[in-house]
Formats: structure tokens, sequence, C-alpha cells
């Protein structure tokens, strides 16, 4: 059966569509808003993998590049590996629906989400996510849905719901939020050092989008009308749960009450349920994991406690307390710019880099391909968090965390007119016990003050939670990894002592009210001009100078006719001048030329080739050539790059040359004075005017101009008159 669902969405039809494609799927919703079109598909295993104890959720998100009538590069012209804007895109699917499925739910279960036709002017993430929620929901999976998901612009001003990518490039603020009917359940984004006001309008204006989105996917449910799979629950023995929390509560109670560090921490919570498990072996056999998972409740229910009821956290802080912070700078000496920011046991030892325009990251897509020139890449080694790993290709975690502290900084980075480098930061998390992202903006910002990056102010993030229970609620400042783990919210905001430029919020649990929102991010600007002024202390503003191992660049403007005769035949021109300089050379098609070296020398050298093939040769000066070929009529010399003349034989030296490779050879150096331009360009030059007693050379000079002009002219005539 076919059934189609459609509203109005900012002057544009959205339309949910299912019955027509891949009908074997367990739930398949095809969305087409404008000419974009994208397919979810959901399938669920019918049981669980023995002792799985956690929910195996995959989210797939793929551009087809023919959706815009384009065919792949390289060499097997088809898609391959996901593109770092499709990872993205499917963490911006998973992170709202994973939350929606039963906590007992440990089927494992596969979202492909597909963009096969693409108008080039709406992004199919937010559409993919709509699309996967009305999937499960007519699907016989379990999903406590629906939620959809809109992007947010503000344009001159006016918010607008699911703005086109051409009206983003005007926009101060770029939100992508996801919801229930009831309840925002995550939010990312970045902006133009937003309040925080402007940030929970877009949120309410992206909320009321939802709802309308949510109530056309509950319509397509209850017409399709899909009985939903029953949930095998691990059958709990009689006596289990007490016997548990009798040898565990005491114990893990005490523990959320003791300050110890995190390493301290993790193993006296593992020797409490080790010990529960040994104890109980022998009465409840083969029921370890279901024992563990007791234990875990135990444990959120402990901390979750201490908090509420005694405003105590599990390192002895207050709520809205910041762990202590420390920044150095300049700790790497061979790069351009390093820090070290470490806040409690989160540390990140980040590096930035400058670069030139060859430097410049090439985006392919489904968009025409751009470049883009800051980039941040983020590095989780499991050394970090005292774990064995194994070290592969950049997870997808690590892509998030670095797009968000990407997100908060690229805004503040100098327009490539004022500052044209390329700029690469890496950041490496050494120890992890909160946020590593947030750390990386901060230590972000160190590095490229270090570097003599000229932003306008420092940029600093800071990671909130949140804990719930029933009317009570706790906001938590700086969060730990176990408040994250067992808390109900994880709000990051990145950004200045002007305003927000980055947020990113996941959320647990329904019912998070605007007020909530409104005090976590109240909060959480305090804190960050908390840890604002400690990074004040260590580094204010970026450094006078660069680095002296960073590349200088100067830019010049050649006439855009001039362009070939600097790249020259196959770049031969262009090649020679870099080995011959050691400078890097970027020509644009607007005729900037952009010479880079870390060298002054190899520079200047290179500016004074491209200086001298721009410049116009003038009547009477006097330039520095070198002869470039020997005739017995006189010699040809190059006075500026690609312009060459003639110094007649007459015009070498006040006494008679009678052989010229006599007086010169090919490779000197001479210097002459520009005497004539023909009509045709040709240059006449003169080593005698420059000597005494060649004064009168240009008298010269312009006599024998004469006498060959009337011979010319007396030629032609008698040719004339013999006719």
């Amino acid at each position: 059966m076919m059934v189609t669902k459609e509203i109005q969405l900012n002057g544009k039809t959205f339309t949910l569509e299912t019955g027509r494609f891949a009908k074997q799927a367990h739930g398949a919703v095809m969305v087409k808003y404008g000419d974009t079109m994208v397919l979810a598909t959901v399938v669920s295993s019918y049981e669980a993998k023995e002792g799985q104890d956690f929910f195996p959720l995959q989210v797939e998100y793929r551009e087809k590049t023919a959706a815009a009538g384009k065919i792949p590069g390289g060499f097997f012209k088809r898609e391959g590996r996901p593109t770092e804007k499709e990872i993205l895109s499917s963490r911006l699917i998973d992170r709202p629906i994973r939350p929606m499925f039963p906590k007992t739910y440990k089927n494992e279960t596969q979202v492909l989400v597909t963009v096969y036709s693409s108008d080039m002017e709406h992004d199919g993430d937010v559409l993919g996510a709509c699309a996967s929620s009305a999937a499960l929901m007519i699907s016989d999976i379990p999903f406590d849905g629906p939620i959809a998901e809109v992007r947010v612009g503000r344009i001159n001003g006016t918010y607008v719901v699911n703005p086109t990518f051409k009206e983003l490039e005007s926009s101060d603020l770029d939100i992508t939020v996801a919801g229930t009917t009831d309840s925002i359940v995550m939010v990312e984004g970045e902006s133009n050092e937003s309040s925080e006001n402007d940030l929970l309008e877009a949120l309410r204006i992206g909320h009321d989008a939802i709802k309308s989105l949510c109530a056309i996917q509950l319509e397509l449910a209850k017409e399709i009308n899909k009985k939903k799979r029953e949930i095998v629950v691990p059958e709990m023995p009689e006596g289990l749960k007490n016997d548990v929390r009798t040898l565990a509560e005491a114990a893990l109670i005490q523990l959320s009450r003791t300050v110890m560090a995190k390493e301290e921490r993790s193993e006296a919570t593992h020797k409490v349920y080790s010990d529960v498990v040994k104890s109980l072996e022998e009465k409840y056999p083969e029921k370890e994991l279901l024992i563990e998972e007791l234990l875990h409740d135990i444990e959120r229910e402990a901390m979750r406690s201490t908090i509420l009821k005694e405003g105590k956290r599990l390192d002895g802080r207050g709520l809205t307390d910041i762990r202590p912070i420390t920044c150095e700078v300049g700790i790497l000496p061979r790069t351009h710019g390093s820090a070290l920011f470490t806040r409690g046991e989160t540390q990140s030892l980040t590096s930035a880099t400058l670069g030139t325009k060859m430097d410049e990251q090439v985006l392919e897509g489904l968009l025409p391909e751009t470049t883009k020139r800051f980039m941040l890449h983020y590095n989780f080694p499991p050394f970090s968090v005292g774990e064995v790993g194994r070290l592969g290709s950049t997870g997808r975690r690590e892509i998030g965390h670095g797009n968000l502290a990407e997100r908060s900084l690229k805004r503040l980075i100098p327009v490539e007119a004022n500052f044209p480098y390329t700029v690469r930061v890496v950041s490496d998390i050494l120890e992890s016990n909160g946020s590593s992202s947030m750390a990386t903006v901060c230590a972000g910002t160190l590095a490229l003050f270090d570097a003599g990056v000229p932003m306008s102010r420092a940029v600093a993030g800071i990671a909130m939670g949140l804990v719930k229970e029933s009317e009570k609620v706790a906001i938590l400042s700086d969060i730990l990894g176990n408040e994250d783990h067992l808390g109900d919210m994880d709000f990051k905001v990145a950004g200045t002592s002007e305003g927000i430029t980055a947020f990113q919020m996941d959320i647990k649990i329904k019912g998070i009210s605007f007020d909530i929102l409104e005090k976590a991010l109240a909060q959480a600007n305090a804190g960050r001009l908390h840890i604002l002024g400690i990074m004040a202390n260590c580094l204010p503003a970026a450094r006078p100078e660069l680095s002296q191992y960073a590349p200088r660049l100067q830019t010049i403007k050649i006439p855009v006719d001039m362009i070939g005769a600097l790249i020259g035949p196959g770049g031969k021109n262009i090649r020679q001048l870099v080995k011959d300089s050691g400078a890097e050379i970027n020509v644009e098609d607007d005729g900037t030329v952009t010479v880079a070296a870390v060298e002054k020398e190899s520079a200047d050298k290179a500016m004074l080739y491209i200086r001298g093939l721009a410049e116009v040769p003038e009547i009477d000066k006097v330039y520095k050539a070198t002869v470039k070929k020997i005739t017995d009529f006189g010699a040809f010399v190059e006075i500026l790059p690609g312009k060459e003349g003639l110094v007649h034989v007459s015009q070498l030296d006040v006494q008679r040359v009678e052989k010229v490779d006599d007086f010169i050879k090919v490779g000197d150096m001479l210097e002459v004075k520009l005497m004539h331009i023909d009509a045709d360009g040709k240059m006449s030059l003169s080593h005698k005017a420059l000597l005494p007693g060649g004064e009168n050379a240009s008298e010269e000079m312009k006599r024998s101009r004469e006498r060959k002009k009337t011979d010319h002219r007396g030629g032609r005539d008698d040719r004339h008159s013999r006719r």
C-alpha cells in the first residue's frame, strides 16, 4: 500500500512516501523536499545475539554523485569509503534516534539513508533524519518516536527553517536541531558569536517546525498501522535484585561520596562489581551480564542522588565549579605554534601549522568542488584513557569531535585577504576525563595565538551536564566522563567573550524545558568566561611575529595577460623559477601571485622576477641585463623577465667593437639604457650611453633610425617607379 503525507515547510512541499520503494525492508520512507529525494530503510534482526549487552545500531548516510548529475572522480569511477561529510551526516541521524529505542532492545539494527536526487539547494542530512524516524515508525521495530530534524539559519535578522546552501552563505548562524513533539533531543551548530537568547530563539523556531514534521509521521504510522514486535526481556530470577542491592548499594553510595582520581575510582568500582559477581555466581549461574546491569543501575542512582541531595559531585566539586586549569604555549620548538591545555584529568597537546594556497583541502561531493583553508584534526589515542586499542583509520567519534572544535574556531580565523595562509590545527588528546573536544578548542586558540594567527578574540569551550529526577534538577559545569555517562545531558558550548561560536547537545531523556536550557546556557557562559580569563593569563593575544619556521607570504598582482608568460609552456617558466628561488609560487586566475618561503632571500628572489615580469619597460631607464644571444650585429639582452632587446654593436662601447663575442659572452651581466621602443615593441638598448664619452649615443641612434626610414622609403619609391 502506497501512502503519502505532506506539509508546507518554508514555502516548499515536504513529502513522506512509503509503499513504492524498498518494500522488503522492515520500513522504508522516501522524503522529498524541493527536488532533493532521500530514502531511508530500516532492518532489524528478530533476535539479539547471545551474551550481547549493548544495542548494535548502525546508521549510514550516503550521497550518490549521480543525484547531482555527476560522475565520481578517481580510477574506479564509483563511490567508495564515506566522505567526512557523509560520516558527520550519519552522526546527525544516529544521535537523535539512538535514545528512542527501548533500553532492553539489543537486536542488531541497521538504518541506511541514501540521497538519490539533489537539487543542489537543500542538504539531505536533516531530510534523512526525518526519513529514518518515519521508516522506524511504520516498521515493527520498537521505537519511541517520532523525532524530526531541521536546520535553522538567520539571514539579515530573519530566522529561516531549512535554508538553502546559498542562503547559509550569508547566515550568521547554522543550527541543526532534532526533537520530539514535546522536547529537543539534539542540537549542533555554529554562529558568529551569537548571544544565548539568539540560540534559544533559533531552537524555539526549529522546534515549531519539528512538531509539524512529527505530526505527519504519526499520521503515516497510523495509516500503515503495523504492530510493533514484542521485546524479549531476560528473565529476572527471584531475589536477584535484592541480593545485588544488599551486597553493593552501600559500597557504591560510599564511592559516589568519596573524592578520588579517575583511575582509582575505576579500580574501586571494578572491585565492587567483581566481588558481587563472584559472591552470586553459585546462586545465580550464568547471570553475570544481568548482575552487572543491576550494578550499573545502582551506581547511576548513587551518583545522581549524591548530586541532587547533597550538591556534591564525584570529584568533590560544587555544581558550577571548574576543575583546575593549566596552560602552556611554545613547548614544541619546531612547530609554528603549540599549546598544552590541561583541565583536571583532560589534556590536549595541540599544534598549529601555517601553509600556502597549495595546502588547501579540496572538498568533493554533491556540491561543486570547493577548497577549505582552515582544518582541525582531532586524535584520541587509546592510552589517553589507559587502554590498549587498535590503531587504524580515523574513527567517527574523532571526526565528529574534530568537526565541533573546528566549527568553534573557524569563524575567528582571519579572512584570506588579510591573512593568506592555509591553517591546520592538530589536537592529540593525551588524557581524557571530561570533554576533550572543548579542551581542543582552548588548546587550539592558544596554539593559533602562539603561531601568530591574528584572531580577534580567544575561543574557549565548556561541557555542561544535567541530572534530573522529577522536579529536582542539577545543572553541572565542566562534566566528568562518569557524569556524562550516568547523567541526562551533554551540552558543549564554545565561544568568545562576545558570544557563542559553536555548540553541540545530546539529551538522553524527554521533557527538557527551554527554562532548563536557558539556565544551562547562562551557567556555560560563566564557565566560559572563567576559562578565557585563565587562558589570557597565559597568552592574551596572537604573537606579533610568525614563527621563524613558518613560511613568509608575499603577494603581488600582475596583469592577467602576463600569467601565461609567468607560467610558461607546460609550466616550464614557473617550475624553473621555483627551482632557482626555492620559493613556492601560486598564481590565481585574476593575476594574484603568492610567493611563500621560509627564507627571505628565496622569497625576494622570486618576487624580483615576478615584479620584473609585470613591469613595463621605460625609455631612458637603466637596467641590469643578462646577455641571452650573440650575433654579428650586436647582443640580445634580457632587461626584465621575458623582455629582451638589442644592444647594437655600435652601442656596446665608445670605441669601435670589431667582434661582439670578443667584447661580451652569453650569460654576462651588462648595464644598459633603454633608448627606444618600436611600434612593434622591439627595444633598442645602449651600454655606450652609460660610459664616459658616450653622451651622444642617443642622438646617434636617432640619426641612424632616421636614415633607415629614409632608405626604406626611397627603396619603396624606386620599386614603384620601376613598375
